[in-house]
């Protein structure tokens, strides 16, 4: 069994390569997409979605099929194509000049693998089987979701916002660590549960730190 590290990846403005053009390489697009990635594809074809892209500008691509040579400046790679020999032959160049690539055909050739993903606002949950079958995973993500109540994306808002304000507002770093440990000491989550919960106003947030300051 393969073992991974699981990490969360910035590709925001950075050099992206999709290799392939129809419905796994949307599905890699619009991943990359949603985390703000520069997009260039790579195939002699592409689906109407892809097409749609092009024209928008939201994607770059280049009508040809792909040869060595193609991956240089890429910070990652999904080989997509419908074709093994090929996926091969992105991974052997992506691996040699040390790009991470993606490997749909075959997910042990490359260095990493696409987990489902469960998104709530703030919260982001991966899930990976290392294998077992995207029925199993299926499964799983459809339990997780189940669990997580509506109040988990107002209650991480407010923890990041008041991270964000005594980040800004506190200098000294025994002062700063002492309130962000006692944030998560206010009951907010409570609040939200019984549906009476109201956003902190900045006056608001100000006082409370002025207030645990001092304690």
């Amino acid at each position: 069994m393969n073992s991974y590290v699981p990490v969360m990846l910035k590709c925001e403005g950075r050099n992206c390569l999709v290799i392939g053009g129809g419905a796994v390489a949307e599905r890699k697009v619009e991943s990359l997409l949603a985390a703000g990635a520069s997009i260039h594809i790579i195939s002699p074809s592409i689906s109407s979605r892809l097409y749609d892209l092009v024209l928008s500008k939201m994607i770059q691509w280049t009508a040809k099929n792909y040869e060595d040579g193609d991956l240089n400046s890429a910070f990652l790679v999904h080989a997509a194509t419908n074709d093994p020999k090929v996926n091969e032959a992105v991974a052997l160049e992506a691996n040699r000049l040390g790009i991470l690539v993606n490997v749909a055909s075959s997910g042990e050739s490359g260095t990493f693998i696409n987990p489902a993903v469960i998104r709530r606002g703030r919260l982001t949950v991966a899930v990976s089987t290392s294998g077992a079958g995207p029925l199993a995973v299926k499964e799983i993500c459809s339990h997780l979701d189940e669990q997580l109540d509506d109040g988990v994306e107002p209650y991480l808002d407010f923890l990041y916002t008041m991270r964000t304000a005594v980040k800004e507002r506190v200098r000294t770093s025994p002062a700063r660590q002492k309130l962000l440990r006692k944030i998560h000491e206010i009951d907010i989550l409570q609040d939200i549960k019984q549906g009476s919960y109201i956003p902190w106003s900045p006056e608001q947030i100000q006082l409370w730190i002025s207030h645990n300051q001092e304690d």
